[in-house]
């Protein structure tokens, strides 16, 4: 079974180069963030027609997360159970008041069992700045995520935790630790907070099989970052102990990540569970060797 994650940034706006993802790598499974869509607007036919259940869970302008499956959908969880959110429609959202901010209050959160396995779609806040109301509210989101993860865990349930969780595990994850140290994505209460899913046992899916730095899922728009490879891992895959033992391959797939059109400022994060899945070329080594070339020192004469 092959399950990926990817914030899509608008499925509005990203739904061709969705369709075209689902041929290329054809998941069973995908896992989707900042939909920006409200639940009556998800687009149920474009995804039916390539085979695929649509479960959505969103608030119209902001945020929103999804699973499209083809092993089925069941048992759905929105919000960690926790009640509904607000509409961003009617003018509270993720724009509202520093006070007024509560991440709880916002559609972050949806799982499902697909294919025998509880997968959950999460988009973390931001945090914007450290130290915020935002970053607070960030942590304490966290500590939800954190607490909802125990209780299936000591339930004993299967689970492949994944979506954009806005921080990166550790300085390899980021392109250069040193520019980003102080900042929100790689602080050390985010990662601390982050870290709780290990403390779990839960199992980072892609380190699991890929070890090499320099592999991110997230590059800015601005100033040419994605051709210089100046980015963040941000976009993981957790999975509970007997589900990791079942990997057999991971990636991210940087080509998806090209336009045109304008596409998301995110790569998919893919995990094959048993088998492998349909093959496709994520673009790493040829990114990388004209990246090094580029930078390579010149030999003076």
């Amino acid at each position: 079974m092959r399950i990926a994650t990817w914030n899509v940034n608008s499925l509005k706006a990203r739904m061709d180069a969705v369709e075209r993802w689902l041929d290329r790598a054809a998941p069973d499974v995908l896992l989707l963030q900042e939909t920006k869509l409200a639940d009556e607007d998800a687009p149920v036919m474009p995804f039916q027609l390539a085979g695929y259940e649509l479960l959505h869970h969103g608030e119209g302008r902001w945020n929103g997360v999804a699973i499209a499956s083809r092993v089925g959908i069941a048992d759905p969880v929105t919000n960690f159970g926790d009640g509904p959110v607000r509409d961003s429609r009617s003018g509270a959202a993720s724009g509202a008041a520093e006070e007024d901010f509560d991440p709880s209050d916002e559609a972050r959160m949806v799982s499902a069992v697909c294919g025998g396995v509880r997968v959950v779609s999460l988009y973390a806040p931001n945090g914007r700045v450290v130290g915020s109301p935002f970053y607070v509210g960030k942590l304490r989101w966290f500590e939800r995520l954190a607490a909802w993860t125990a209780e299936q865990v000591a339930a004993g349930t299967e689970l492949v935790i994944g979506g954009d969780l806005n921080v990166t595990p550790t300085d390899i994850d980021v392109w250069d630790p040193v520019a980003a140290h102080g900042g929100t994505h790689v602080s050390g209460p985010e990662r601390a907070a982050l870290a709780r899913l290990t403390d779990l046992g839960l199992v980072d899916a892609y380190r699991a099989r890929v070890a090499a730095p320099g592999r991110f899922s997230w590059w800015d728009y601005r100033a040419g970052m994605f051709h210089k490879n100046m980015g963040m891992r941000i976009d993981l895959l957790y999975l509970t102990p007997a589900v990791a033992e079942r990997i057999v391959w991971a990636e991210i797939d940087r080509e998806a990540r090209k336009g045109p059109p304008t596409p998301s400022d995110h790569a998919p994060v893919v995990v094959d569970l048993d088998t492998p899945g349909l093959a496709f070329d994520a673009g790493w080594d040829a990114a990388l060797g004209r990246i090094a070339a580029r930078t390579r020192p010149s030999r003076g004469g």
